[in-house]
């Protein structure tokens, strides 16, 4: 994930005064523990799990919470906001966030858990599933500033489905990223995954995860290398990654593959 455009990171704070200095970048807090009560100057609340904030770049905020409170915080650039809106039609002036506070959105609160999942497995995905993420929360928060122009209902052409699929076949051992396949196919990040979907049926990331998982399939099958040397050969980031990818898209072990062969 980059650490530009988008960070995640777990936050505690103890009882009493809870403050946010202004930064370059945006944050959107998700309350994740226990309910906590608290006072702000113009009203009290109670936050509960779930509940979410925003403070935009370069604004501060403080209140008061009467107990301990833990939550995730989303970091997000205003670059990416930048692009995103520039890539979805939108004028600049409207890739901005509004300070919002105790409010639902259940797509945030996806994405949120996501990438938590993601901090916590030592973002053992890599860049292109974080990208992916990012891209998507950016295009969430930008969606009700304007409707976008529509994206043709068609896939990548022939040419550019075949660059895109040769370039991670070329890549599959590193950390792609949605920009650099997006490069290749000459498309934006957004309209790179809509119609990489259409094309394939899978979005970018998981596309990948299969083409990784039959990689790793082919070298147990046919070397002897070790199973920690096959998971890097193939791009996973570590052996157990492997096995939790393996299982879940061929439903059994690399050690029942490889006594299979």
């Amino acid at each position: 994930m980059s650490d530009i455009d988008l960070r995640i990171e777990l936050r505690q704070t103890p009882a009493g005064i809870v403050g946010y200095e202004p930064l370059p970048e945006h944050r959107i807090k998700l309350h994740t523990g226990a309910p906590v009560a608290g006072a702000c100057q113009f009203h009290h609340f109670l936050y509960t799990r779930g509940d979410l904030d925003i403070v935009p770049a370069g604004v501060s905020d403080v209140w008061h919470e009467e107990a301990a409170s833990t939550s995730l915080m989303l970091r997000v650039s205003t670059a990416l906001l930048r692009r995103t809106a520039d890539e979805m039609g939108l004028p600049a002036e409207c890739a901005t966030l509004a300070q919002r506070h105790q409010f639902r959105d259940a797509h945030i609160e996806h994405i949120a858990w996501a990438l938590d999942a993601e901090r916590r497995a030592g973002f053992a995905n890599g860049t292109l599933y974080a990208d992916s993420l990012g891209t998507a929360l950016a295009v969430h928060l930008l969606s009700g500033q304007r409707r976008p122009e529509p994206v043709p209902a068609r896939g990548l052409t022939r040419p550019q489905l075949r660059r895109v699929t040769e370039h991670i076949e070329a890549h599959l051992d590193g950390d792609l990223s949605l920009s650099s396949l997006a490069d290749v196919a000459g498309l934006s990040a957004s309209h790179l995954k809509t119609l990489f979907k259409r094309s394939t049926g899978l979005p970018v990331h998981e596309y990948v995860v299969h083409r990784r998982v039959d990689r790793a399939r082919g070298l147990l099958l046919r070397s002897d290398l070790p199973a920690s040397q096959v998971a890097l050969e193939s791009g996973f980031s570590h052996q157990s990654h492997m096995a939790r990818c393996m299982r879940r898209v061929l439903g059994v072990t690399p050690g029942e593959v490889r006594r299979a062969g």
